[in-house]
């Protein structure tokens, strides 16, 4: 795919003049190829190069083209090894320990990418536990590309998940993999390539764009580099922040241990500030406490929790910094080093920066500190002091300003850079978790996310590779009216999706926390994409997904509701009546429904609407209790009748 282009440029640097050949980064020590299908074994040379593979005593040969690209094609393998792959032409090149198994790109924003560190406290013992060498992770790091496909990227390391590696481990990859392990003992192979805060415009090649013409125009556009360069005289200049941090300005220093307050006034831990009588404030606040803490907390090293901050803290603990997070959503986690702490009174100063929306400390979060077996709570009465007010930026076009250029954000800079390299390796088939970054705008994701499927599809070669994806996971406050909603509108459209051949979905709106983007059960969604891929890829007869809206009809006042997907039967998952169900009449005003099961229907009524015409199920930021399941234990997707 393209591989000429690279192969070119090496030549004209005069890089491939000394005759030797190179691998692609994923073909790399500890790597797992595809079972059952042929492989494509591929790399560069000099223009003319013979190219020998030593593989299970056959040989393989073949000669590099002008451009100096070769490919060598193995028949299928069954899965197991370690095998040796020994490639030799003017070099030699032995790639050790290469198993055969099933490889999964997996691949989307940030939680795709969250790993098994975040999680640690949720899964103790699945981490004290891993040993399971025969899992594998490729980890890509972050990279862009506006001008086309990369042929390949900077080295990266094939790791196990056992216990030195694991951490590192996608969480949500890492669980998919165990239940397929577990259940079949086939190895399993995870490219994982995902980045944080991305649409999923970044991550579909031009090609896929074919029927998005203005897409393509600023596709176009991006490639060039005058108009690229352009942002970077348009950024905003941080002299018009105003005043620099009073706290760290002034002497001493708000956090020292000679330092003595003034000034300070009483708020909470957890809350925002701005919930807390502080008007509309970006900038930096400080806060202040003093402990008492026990003897068993002396002398040792003690575990520091202080939930989520938003947006970026710095600790300090006796005058001391233990910890420092530069953005809002990871857990503060920290550890005060022994010897910090002193037998009486002891004062923490935390300085949070905040630079847009409300500032503080997540509520419903750990605020403790502990060692030996005791805790200490850390909620309740602070002190706080403002050190900076941010000046508000000037985010017009005009006159120097903007909001700058994220190259990240464009369409194709993440397929260019982070998927088009691995096109011509082969897979097993794709997880998907995004869509919080497109839930501003849910309408183009319809047709935004059949065309990703289908591209990638395409790019592979091979259009029944099995897709499976997350629907959003609730999130944000929990609203007890009807309403509309955009992260219902996107689940809807990803909903939708299912409708594109050898897809499964698996449903999360119960698996969220309505204050973290980042829900920590990543098991639960881990395995559920597993159970999509144990039908499409293993051909078992399960029943993988909960149930999903089918049709519907009318009778009288009410609407009667049928669904695929409901196994071994329809439950309410609490025992309690059917909760979440919205009917509208003609006006299209909804309002709380009455739902019950009946065989493996539901029906749906109101008092308040004589002539229903329409149904919705957990339409909401955050449905939180809706309670429709199979018998299986799976939930139902939100959906609305059409």
């Amino acid at each position: 795919m393209k591989r000429f282009l690279i192969a070119i440029s090496l030549l004209c640097l005069g890089l491939f003049s000394d005759g030797t050949i190179k691998l692609p980064a994923i073909l790399s020590e500890g790597a797992i190829l595809q079972r059952g299908s042929e492989i494509k074994v591929y790399g560069w040379a000099s223009s003319g190069e013979k190219v020998t593979l030593l593989f299970k005593d056959k040989k393989y040969r073949v000669k590099a083209d002008l451009s100096g690209n070769w490919e060598i094609e193995l028949p299928p393998q069954k899965a197991g090894g370690p095998y040796d792959l020994v490639f030799q032409g003017e070099n030699k090149i032995t790639v050790k320990n290469v198993l055969f198994g099933d490889v999964w790109v997996c691949s989307g924003q940030s939680n795709m990418t969250v790993p098994m560190e975040r999680v640690k406290e949720k899964y103790p013992d699945e981490i004290a536990s891993a040993d399971y060498s025969e899992i594998r992770q490729f980890f890509v790091p972050t990279m862009t590309n506006l001008n086309g496909p990369a042929d390949d990227i900077p080295p990266q390391v094939w790791k196990g998940a056992v216990r030195e590696n694991i951490m590192d481990f996608s969480a949500i990859a890492y669980f998919f993999a165990k239940k397929i392990y577990d259940k079949h003992e086939i190895p399993v192979g995870i490219i994982n390539t995902a980045v944080g805060g991305t649409p999923i415009e970044a991550w579909i090649s031009e090609q896929g764009f074919a029927d998005f013409p203005d897409i393509l125009k600023t596709i176009e556009r991006n490639k060039d580099t005058a108009f690229i360069n352009s942002f970077r005289r348009r950024r905003p200049a941080p002299a018009g922040r105003g005043p620099s941090d009073k706290g760290l300005t002034e002497s001493p220093k708000w956090y020292e241990n000679n330092y003595s307050p003034k000034g300070w006034h009483t708020i909470n831990i957890p809350g925002y500030w701005e919930d807390q009588g502080v008007k509309n404030l970006n900038g930096v606040v400080w806060y202040r406490r003093k402990i008492d803490v026990p003897e068993s907390m002396l002398g040792v090293p003690v575990n520091f929790y202080m939930g989520r901050i938003v947006d970026a803290d710095f600790v300090y603990v006796n005058g001391k910094q233990i910890g420092n997070i530069t953005y809002q959503y990871p857990p503060r986690r920290y550890v005060i080093p022994a010897g910090i702490l002193k037998k009486g009174k002891n004062t923490i100063v935390i300085r949070v920066t905040n630079n847009y929306g409300k500032g503080g400390f997540v509520p419903d979060k750990p605020y403790y500190m502990t060692a030996n077996g005791e805790e200490i709570d850390l909620k309740g009465t602070w002190l706080y002091k403002v050190g900076e007010v941010y000046k508000p930026f000037n985010f017009s076009r005009g006159g120097g300003g903007g909001m700058g250029f994220s190259a990240q954000n464009q369409p194709t800079a993440l397929y260019n850079a982070m998927i088009a390299p691995f096109v011509d390796f082969n897979v097993s088939g794709f997880l998907w978790y995004q869509g919080e970054s497109n839930a501003g705008r849910p309408g183009p994701y319809r047709k935004l996310m059949p065309a990703l499927i289908n591209d990638w599809r395409n790019k592979w070669g091979n259009q029944k590779l099995p897709f499976l994806y997350v629907q959003l996971a609730n999130f944000m406050d929990v609203n007890y009216l009807p309403e509309e909603s955009n992260w219902a509108e996107l689940r809807d459209a990803q909903l939708s999706a299912l409708a594109v051949p050898n897809t499964a979905m698996a449903v999360a709106i119960d698996l969220g926390e309505w204050n973290d983007i980042h829900p920590l059960n990543k098991k639960d969604v881990g395995e559920r994409l597993a159970l999509g891929a144990l039908k499409l890829s293993y051909g078992e007869n399960i029943v993988y997904s909960g149930p999903i809206y089918q049709s519907h009809s009318s009778e009288g006042r009410k609407i009667i509701l049928e669904f695929s997907h409901t196994g071994s039967g329809l439950i309410s998952s609490d025992g309690e009546p059917l909760n979440r169900f919205e009917i509208a009449g003609p006006d299209g005003e909804f309002v709380w429904a009455e739902a019950k099961i009946v065989g493996n229907k539901v029906e749906v009524w109101s008092d308040e609407i004589e002539n229903p015409g329409k149904v919705r199920y957990a339409w909401s930021d955050n449905p939180r209790d809706a309670n429709l399941y199979n018998k299986e234990g799976l939930p139902a997707s939100p959906f609305e009748t059409k």
